[in-house]
């Protein structure tokens, strides 16, 4: 992390890789969260929510909906907050905000970045699916992201 921290963020040349460098390191502190427990869990989780809201602020404000490096991140704070947060209903409602922002500039979505941008999107619209025909043991379907 001190890496992240000390070498590369503050040696970015540009939005895209601020955006880039803070989402590796929620990405970093979301993996730890997943092994870790007790305190320590609760420290990786809250150091990922804070990058990757660094980086979702950022991504929001200068970058197009359909830059690879915003769905991606969109893609893995939907996934942090679905796994890490427990909160189904946040994990939905950015997963799709990201899709549906993409979706609505997909015409003017540049040829370089078409394939990657697409199948980040579809990647989104995987996990919509998936969270969203949850079946409990229960047999009550339970649709979260309404």
């Amino acid at each position: 992390m001190a890496v992240i921290d000390e070498h590369l963020i503050p040696s970015s040349s540009g939005i895209e890789s601020t955006v880039f460098f803070y989402k590796m390191k929620g990405d970093y502190y979301r993996y730890l969260a997943e092994f870790k427990s007790g305190s320590d869990r609760k420290e990786a989780a809250e150091e990922s929510l804070k990058a990757y809201q660094v980086a979702n602020t950022s991504s929001e404000s200068d970058l197009p909906p359909t830059h690879p490096t915003r769905l991606g991140l969109a893609l893995n704070f939907s996934v942090f907050y679905f796994e890490i947060m427990n909160s189904p209903e946040r994990a939905c409602h950015l997963a799709k905000q990201a899709f549906d922002e993409a979706i609505s500039e997909l015409d003017i979505l540049r040829e370089e970045s078409y394939k990657d941008s697409t199948l980040i999107m579809q990647l989104l619209r995987d996990n919509l699916t998936l969270w969203t025909s949850d079946i409990p043991e229960d047999g009550v379907i339970k649709n979260d992201c309404n």
